[in-house]
C-alpha cells in the first residue's frame, strides 16, 4: 500500500472521478476526508467498504470560513493532513461555447469554484502542512488549457481559462511551499468516460488520442497514487497530461 496512514482530503468527492480517486486512495491504504457541496455518504461508505477511515463533510470550496473548518476537521480527526487533492470543480451544465455566449456572472461562477476554490483549499491546509513539514497537494486542471479549441464557437473561454489559472496557481505558489517540504503539483486529465458523455458535443473525438479510445477514471488514479506518495517526493510544480496521447496544439 503506497499511501498507508496517509491523511488526505479530497475535494469534489460526491461522484464521478472524485469518488473514483476516493476508493482508490482507500485501497492504497489511506486516512480519507472526503467533500463536496453534494452529500457524500456514499462515497464514504464505498471507501470504508475497502477497509479505509473516512469522514465526509459538506463544504463549499468557495466559502474561507468552510475550507478554514474543512481543515481543521481533517485536523481533529486525524491528528495531521498529508495529502490535498483539489478535485472540486464546475463543467456540467456549462452554457454559451463561444466568446459572445459565455454570460459574464457565469465566467465569475466558474472561476469561483475552479480557481478560488483550488486557492481557498490550499491556503486552509497549508499552516498544518507547514507545521508538520510535509505535505502533497495535487490541483486539478485539464488539457483543454493546452490545445486550440476542437471546432468554432466551441470555445468554452470560461472553463478553459479556469484551468489555466489553475496550472498559473501551481506554478507560483510551488518555491513558497517547498522550503517547508511540500510538492504541488498540477493533473491535467484529458477527458474521460464519464465527462465526454456529460460535454456531449464538445467532447474531443477518441480518434484524437493515441490509443483510439475515451478515458476512464483508472487511467488517472494511479498518476493521483504516485503523486501524494513518497515515490513523488523530489516533484513539485509540475504539469501532468493524462490524456491518453491526445495531440496538443
Amino acid at each position: 500500500m503506497k499511501l498507508k496512514d496517509k491523511v488526505i482530503i479530497i475535494t469534489g468527492a460526491a461522484r464521478h472521478l472524485g469518488q473514483a480517486y476516493a476508493i482508490r486512495l482507500a485501497q492504497e491504504g489511506a486516512k480519507l476526508v472526503v467533500t463536496d457541496v453534494r452529500d457524500c455518504k456514499e462515497t464514504e461508505e464505498l471507501c470504508k467498504a475497502e477497509g479505509a477511515e473516512v469522514i465526509s463533510l459538506a463544504t463549499d470550496v468557495t466559502d474561507v470560513q468552510q475550507t478554514e473548518n474543512l481543515a481543521l476537521r481533517a485536523y481533529e480527526k486525524f491528528g495531521k493532513i498529508d495529502g490535498l487533492l483539489n478535485n472540486a470543480g464546475l463543467m456540467q451544465n456549462i452554457t454559451g461555447p463561444s466568446l459572445m455566449d459565455v454570460d459574464p456572472e457565469w465566467w465569475d461562477r466558474v472561476f469561483n469554484v475552479n480557481a478560488r476554490g483550488t486557492y481557498l483549499c490550499t491556503r486552509a491546509v497549508f499552516p498544518y502542512m507547514r507545521e508538520q513539514m510535509y505535505g502533497k497537494i495535487i490541483n486539478v486542471g485539464s488539457t483543454t488549457m493546452l490545445r486550440t479549441s476542437n471546432r468554432v464557437n466551441d470555445s468554452n473561454p470560461h472553463y478553459v481559462a479556469s484551468k489555466g489559472a489553475i496550472m498559473a496557481f501551481t506554478r507560483s505558489i510551488c518555491r513558497e511551499l517547498g522550503q517547508f517540504n511540500i510538492c504541488v503539483n498540477t493533473l491535467a486529465p484529458g477527458g474521460t468516460d464519464q465527462e465526454i458523455d456529460r460535454l456531449g458535443s464538445n467532447a474531443t473525438p477518441e480518434d484524437s488520442r493515441a490509443f483510439g479510445r475515451r478515458g476512464v477514471p483508472s487511467d488517472l488514479t494511479g498518476t493521483v497514487v504516485f503523486l501524494l506518495s513518497d515515490d513523488a517526493d523530489f516533484i513539485t510544480g509540475q504539469l501532468f497530461a493524462v490524456n491518453g496521447g491526445k495531440e496538443v496544439s
